[in-house]
């Protein structure tokens, strides 16, 4: 199989490609990435001796390349997507470019060279915000500039399925926690301020509800729905592990023996969906078991992140990462 994962470089896509190289050998996979803030080259410090592994910059929407790409493979797996809330209410032009767009691009040259299979990573974020628990066929309602464009993207995957026969797949994944998260989102912002005693942000009264996943789970739930699923179905893909983000802060702040005082509330994030919760039920049916020893997983990750100065505070000193946590951090006093 030769396979080409697109934002490969990023958080779950660069464990994504770890996995698979592990798991299947004889497989040749191809990574398209823009190097955008969260692409990282330093994700794939143990790949590159690895003679079925293969890096392209670039980005998704450009088609001659993408085309070009698309001949030599079987089937194309799409992580690449502008993924912070944030910085999608600040930009939701880039957002749509890359979570619309770019899908439509990569569509079309699935089309053409009549693929296997064509695999959209997607998110909970999708479906809104719930006081029951999501379903596959519960409608989309999603209320930020960034879910809107993941679901935008996941219509266009619907219709090529419908219309032109390719054969798709759609994971929507809950929120995912590991190693190579980009210290931007919650889990590493927070064990990296802790490290250095400055205060962790935490949005409105801290009671909105995720269900965390290890990014390793992750993995293996898209392994298992791009071998195994249906061409045309979508599949949830949540970790069974509903915390409050107060918690979850809290247990950092526990594991690094930091104290609560470093807790900042403040102003809430606008459009900040209230809780989330997948049934997954579709995708264990198919063999998808995650790891829910939550706790056991985050005290790994925060060792990760301790043992990792080196990876976090480089990006941490950018200019990208600087230049948006000032103006962000500004309003949300």
């Amino acid at each position: 199989m030769r396979l080409l994962v697109t934002g490969g470089a990023g958080f779950i896509g660069s464990n994504f490609v770890r996995h698979m190289l592990g798991k299947y050998p004889d497989y040749r996979i191809t990574v398209l990435d823009a190097l955008t803030y969260a692409g990282n080259l330093d994700n794939f410090h143990d790949l590159w001796q690895n003679p079925n592994f293969q890096f392209i910059q670039g980005r998704i929407e450009d088609a001659p390349l993408v085309d070009n790409l698309a001949r030599n493979v079987d089937a194309i797996i799409n992580f690449a997507a502008e993924s912070h809330n944030d910085r999608a209410i600040l930009d939701p032009y880039t957002a749509t470019t890359t979570n619309f767009s770019g899908v439509l691009t990569l569509l079309e040259a699935a089309k053409k060279y009549n693929h296997v299979k064509f695999h959209q990573v997607s998110t909970d974020e999708v479906y809104g915000t719930t006081d029951g628990e999501f379903k596959e066929g519960d409608p989309l309602e999603p209320n930020q500039p960034y879910s809107a464009a993941k679901a935008g993207g996941e219509l266009l995957v619907r219709a090529y399925h419908v219309t032109f026969k390719l054969p798709t797949i759609v994971t929507r994944g809950s929120n995912t926690f590991g190693p190579y998260h980009y210290p931007e989102k919650i889990i590493p912002l927070f064990i990296t301020n802790a490290m250095d005693d400055i205060p962790l942000p935490v949005y409105g009264d801290g009671k909105q509800v995720r269900d965390w996943m290890y990014v390793m789970d992750h993995a293996k739930g898209i392994d298992i729905a791009f071998h195994q699923g249906m061409p045309g179905e979508v599949y949830n893909l949540g970790g069974g592990n509903e915390r409050y983000n107060i918690d979850v802060t809290k247990a950092i702040l526990k594991n690094l023996g930091k104290p609560e005082s470093l807790i900042k509330y403040v102003t809430d994030r606008p459009g900040h969906d209230r809780r989330y919760s997948l049934n997954s039920d579709k995708l264990k049916g198919l063999g998808f078991t995650p790891d829910t020893d939550f706790d056991a997983r985050l005290s790994d990750t925060v060792r990760w992140y301790v043992e990792n100065e080196a990876w976090w505070r480089k990006i941490k000193a950018s200019e990208s990462y600087q230049s948006f946590h000032k103006k962000w951090y500004a309003e949300r006093k």
